[in-house]
C-alpha cells in the first residue's frame, strides 16, 4: 500500500526570512549585545517555521570565512557589492540591500506560505504592505526599539529581537 499524502493543512508552513544582514547587525551592536547567528537560525525555524533563511549582506573578499560559517549555520547569503571609501587611515564599506530583498522576496513570493523581514528599515514599507495584504506577512522582527514610523501600522506583526535577548546572545 501507498503512505497517504499528507493533505496541505496537515504540513507545517513553509515560511521565509528576509534578512536585512547590516540592519541586524547594527542594531543588535546599538543595545550592546552580539547575536548569536546559529541560535537566530534555530530560532527562525523552531518558531516560526522559517525554511528558508536569505541574508543579504555586503561582498568583502577578506571576509570569506564568515560567509562560509554562515552558510554552514543554513543561510543564503545573497551578495550586494560594496563600495570602498576612506576616511584617512580606516576603510568604510558602503552596500544598501534593500532592493536585493524586495527582489527576493518576490521572486520568491510563489513559493512559501509566509515571510519574516527582519528589519526596522521603513524603506521595506511597500514590501510589507504588499505582503501583508496578500496575507503572506507572518513577522517583521526588528533589531531594535526605534523602528521606522513608517511600520506602525503593522504592530501586531513586529516583534524586537531584544525580547529574545537571552536565548540569542552569544
Amino acid at each position: 500500500m501507498k503512505k497517504k499524502e499528507k493533505s496541505r493543512k496537515d504540513q507545517k508552513p513553509k515560511n521565509y526570512a528576509f534578512i536585512d544582514s547590516q540592519n541586524l547587525n547594527r542594531g543588535v551592536i546599538s543595545q550592546k549585545w552580539e547575536l548569536d547567528y546559529g541560535k537566530f537560525r534555530l530560532m527562525l525555524r523552531n518558531k516560526y517555521n522559517v525554511t528558508r533563511a536569505f541574508l543579504f549582506i555586503g561582498y568583502i573578499p577578506k571576509n570569506h570565512r564568515l560567509y562560509s560559517k554562515l552558510q554552514a549555520l543554513g543561510y543564503i547569503l545573497v551578495f550586494k557589492n560594496v563600495l570602498e571609501i576612506k576616511r584617512g587611515n580606516e576603510k568604510l564599506y558602503k552596500g544598501n540591500v534593500d532592493a536585493e530583498l524586495v527582489l527576493h522576496a518576490m521572486i520568491e513570493f510563489p513559493n512559501y506560505d509566509k515571510a519574516v523581514i527582519v528589519s526596522g528599515d521603513g524603506d521595506f514599507f511597500c514590501l510589507v504592505e504588499y505582503l501583508s495584504k496578500k496575507k503572506k506577512l507572518l513577522k517583521m522582527i526588528v533589531p531594535n526599539q526605534k523602528y521606522s514610523s513608517l511600520l506602525r501600522d503593522f504592530a501586531s506583526n513586529i516583534v524586537s529581537i531584544q525580547s529574545f535577548k537571552g536565548k540569542l546572545k552569544k
